[in-house]
């Protein structure tokens, strides 16, 4: 705030000397105002200064915020005392702002230096990471974390998802694992072998088509690692409480048919083959394969296996060739194709979260809207703005009137009645001789505050704001002299 007063004063200060040097006072016309002060054009200058240095100070002050949180152990319902906390600002990337420790209650808390990007929170506990979001204007938050072991009952691998297609020459398949944490208390199982799986003879993992995505989260890369046995992968990503959802993609050569065995290692809920309409579908006998549609892909066909056993026979044969649609655009056309049928608005904004729901193993839900960043700061940025106009306006109409009573006392000759003094806020008809340089005075004021705004926002290098600085200062000195010479 000392740095915006600091402005505010050499924008004001300038005139006040001119002002105060002036010693040949214009003798008006009796029919002319002596007291009028303000012209239009110089309170609108004022106020436009005003306002950006009201704004430069409230942006300064709303950088520089705190974020506060605490962190709990749900296994334990306790503070998480001890476990580290890091911040992340997220951008390009994600970076780390800050690190701390939770203290005896739990509590932390980070110096944000830039309060207006989003920011992620992580707390670490028994070596595994959770996350919380921290959106523009978040002032506090609270982490979740649990207590780590290899093997924990409640773990449930609840479906086994295959979508297959063909082209150029290739199969490819996307699987999709969905397991339910339900332990009770909750804790996460972190081991080597949290979920193994079996792929085909002759296919090979796509590179970088491993992913993990929690409840409530965002995917995130995970690459599933080979064991011992030939074929046989498995994902090593710490099991939270809660749903978690594995994909990985793989190819192998395809001539027009494939037999396929998934080879199961968990009980299951669902196991689920979905594929073109356009390719040919044949369980093994003992696999109790049951067909389906699924609406939100009208070309596509599922076969279901429900209540299957570690090990059961699941084998298949494909034939023929097709694609499916992405998940995405069947979704937009089965919404635009609910329209056409007669729908109204209402089905249609909620068709895409129904289909979302619907879609095997789980969905993921809406995204929840981040909250306006100046929601809570609007009516202070307002009150700020107005009481910072309000008082840049009552202390220049004081300097104006003080400067005027003493240059009319130092003035020789002058009566009330009469004779009155000219000054940069008197109406511009009555200023012919001094306006040229006025105005230049007025441009090099309003040059130095926007130089000034620039340096503090580091848009100019502080090599280029000190070389702009030393010729502004050098001309308005230069306009001061001439203006004392004339006077």
């Amino acid at each position: 705030m000392n740095d915006s007063l600091v402005i505010l004063s050499e924008v004001s200060a300038p005139r006040s000397e001119a002002l105060t040097q002036s010693k040949d006072p214009l003798s008006l016309n009796s029919d002319v105002n002596p007291r009028q002060e303000f012209s239009p054009r110089s309170g609108f200058t004022f106020l436009r200064t005003a306002c950006a240095a009201a704004i430069l100070l409230l942006t300064t002050l709303a950088s520089a915020q705190t974020l506060t949180g605490t962190v709990k152990n749900s296994t334990t319902n306790k503070p998480a005392a001890g476990d580290d906390v890091v911040l992340l600002k997220l951008g390009q990337g994600m970076e780390e702002a800050g690190r701390t420790k939770a203290d005896a209650q739990g509590h932390f808390s980070f110096k944000l230096d830039d309060a207006q990007s989003p920011h992620l929170v992580r707390a670490i506990h028994q070596d595994v990471t959770y996350h919380r979001t921290a959106p523009p204007g978040t002032t506090s938050v609270e982490l979740e974390v649990f207590d780590v072991g290899k093997k924990i009952d409640g773990i449930q691998v609840v479906a086994d998802i295959l979508r297959v297609e063909s082209a150029q020459g290739q199969l490819e398949i996307v699987r999709e694992f969905g397991v339910q944490n339900t332990s009770n208390p909750p804790r996460t199982q972190m081991s080597e072998h949290n979920l193994e799986f079996y792929i085909p003879d002759g296919a090979h993992i796509i590179e970088d088509s491993g992913s993990a995505t929690t409840e409530n989260g965002n995917p995130l890369k995970t690459a599933p690692v080979p064991e011992g046995e030939k074929n046989r992968y498995s994902f090593i990503f710490p099991l939270r409480p809660g749903l978690t959802r594995f994909e990985v993609a793989y190819q192998l050569p395809y001539t027009g048919s494939a037999n396929l065995d998934p080879k199961s290692v968990y009980p299951l809920e669902h196991f689920v083959v979905m594929l073109p309409k356009t390719m040919q579908f044949t369980g093994a006998p003992s696999s109790g394969y049951k067909s389906g549609s699924y609406p939100a892909e009208p070309n596509a066909v599922m076969e279901v296996a429900s209540n299957t056993g570690p090990g059961q026979n699941l084998a298949f044969k494909i034939s023929g060739k097709g694609t499916l649609e992405d998940p995405q655009d069947a979704g937009a056309q089965g919404q635009g194709q609910g329209q056409s049928e007669g729908q109204g608005p209402e089905s249609a904004q909620t068709s895409p979260g129904a289909q979302a729901t619907d879609r095997p193993g789980g969905g993921l839900g809406p995204p929840i809207d981040a909250p306006d960043p100046l929601q809570k700061y609007r009516w202070w940025i307002l009150f700020g703005i107005a009481f910072t106009l309000i008082l840049g306006g009552v202390y220049v109409a004081v300097r104006q009137q003080s400067a005027a009573r003493a240059l009319a006392r130092q003035t020789p000759g002058s009566s009330a009645s009469g004779n009155t003094l000219e000054d940069d806020y008197a109406p511009a008809e009555t200023n012919t001789r001094a306006r040229p340089t006025s105005m230049l005075l007025e441009g090099l004021k309003e040059e130095l505050f926007q130089l000034e705004v620039e340096r503090r926002q580091g848009q100019i290098s502080q090599a280029e704001y000190e070389k702009a600085k030393s010729a502004l200062d050098q001309t308005l000195e230069r306009a001061l002299k001439r203006e004392a010479q004339k006077a």
